[in-house]
């Protein structure tokens, strides 16, 4: 047994409570959670229960992988098993768990969707770790990027920040190309690509892409969030 595969294990339901908060607090990075919810009152208890609903939805349709000591969890799907296209069901969901900031939550996954690269590859649609464990979750991507290494397959991610080339994901093979604008205001979600191994010119991620307008005016529509009522 390596040391990877004794700290690194498949998540379960059991685990979703230890984890929720782990990944509502990675959703501040970057600026991402105060976009998403701009009310700071409710900005913790929002974002942990879209959390929840990133979780669930991963163990239900892709794969969640967390440590031992349940400090890191990544969210991955496969290539053959891509994320549940943006249906009624889903924004439903959404609009009841997130009452009035779900527009924006709905914006996100939208923009993300058409962003998506068509390239055979695996989607790490969510890593996040507690604070000073950031070794952990790169032992956790590792450990998965080995099984992508393997089957010859590429990775990719998004990522907030004004300095993609300097985090977690660039230090494990990540390169980003240009980002999606979240509008009206939002930060700039950096799309990184993590080659297959021996890949070649067709393994690459377009380095530009163009937002079409099935995408665009939902922007218009997402007007800022009215604070809380009193």
């Amino acid at each position: 047994m390596t040391p990877i595969d004794a700290i690194v294990r498949r998540a379960s339901g059991e685990d979703t409570a230890v984890l929720v908060p782990v990944v509502a607090d990675a959703l501040m990075a970057g600026g991402l959670g105060v976009w998403l919810v701009p009310d700071a009152a409710d900005r913790d208890e929002v974002l942990c229960r879209y959390a929840r609903f990133v979780l669930k939805r991963g163990l239900a349709h892709g794969r969640v992988d967390t440590t031992v000591d349940r400090s890191a969890v990544a969210v991955w799907y496969a290539p053959l098993r891509p994320p549940p296209p943006s249906s009624v069901l889903w924004r439903y969901e959404l609009h009841r768990l997130l009452g009035p900031y779900a527009p924006r939550f709905a914006l996100l996954h939208a923009y993300r969707d058409a962003a998506h690269p068509h390239t055979p590859h695996h989607y790490l649609a969510q890593v996040a770790a507690r604070p000073g464990r950031d070794a952990a979750a790169a032992v956790l991507l590792d450990s998965h990027h080995r099984v992508l290494d393997g089957g010859g397959l590429a990775a990719y991610a998004e990522v907030c920040g004004d300095r993609p080339r300097e985090g977690l994901l660039a230090r494990l093979g990540y390169v980003p190309r240009s980002p999606i604008l979240l509008e009206p205001g939002g930060p700039a979600l950096w799309r990184m690509w993590r080659p297959a191994a021996g890949g070649g010119y067709l393994d690459s991620l377009p380095r530009r892409i163009r937002l079409g307008p099935a995408v665009t005016p939902r922007a218009s529509r997402v007007m800022p969030v009215s604070p809380r009522s009193p």
